[in-house]
């Protein structure tokens, strides 16, 4: 499980260049309202290593195959809040 599961980032088929991944996730996790130091932590750790190093940071702190979550019909009443209480984001 993610950090913050309610951010949803669509990685597959998309830009696969570095700084776009970096802007999408940012960008996800600025309108789901995560505070500015979690942000910075999250680029901290995303930028300190390879571009395999800031896929798997990207994975461990935003939903990055929300996909997988369309699967899953626990919650139907499609209000798009989930059981935690937050609104799902996706981008």
């Amino acid at each position: 499980m993610c950090k913050y599961p309610q951010i949803e980032v669509e990685l597959v088929g998309q830009d696969g260049n570095a700084f776009s991944v970096l802007g999408r996730v940012t960008q996800a996790m600025q309108r789901g309202r995560i505070p500015k130091e979690e942000i910075e932590k999250f680029t901290k750790e995303a930028t300190s290593g390879d571009y395999n190093e800031l896929l798997n940071t990207c994975m461990e702190w935003v939903n990055c195959d929300p996909s997988e979550d369309e699967n899953d019909d626990d919650d139907d009443d499609d209000d798009g809040d989930d059981e935690d209480g937050y609104d799902h984001l996706q981008v």
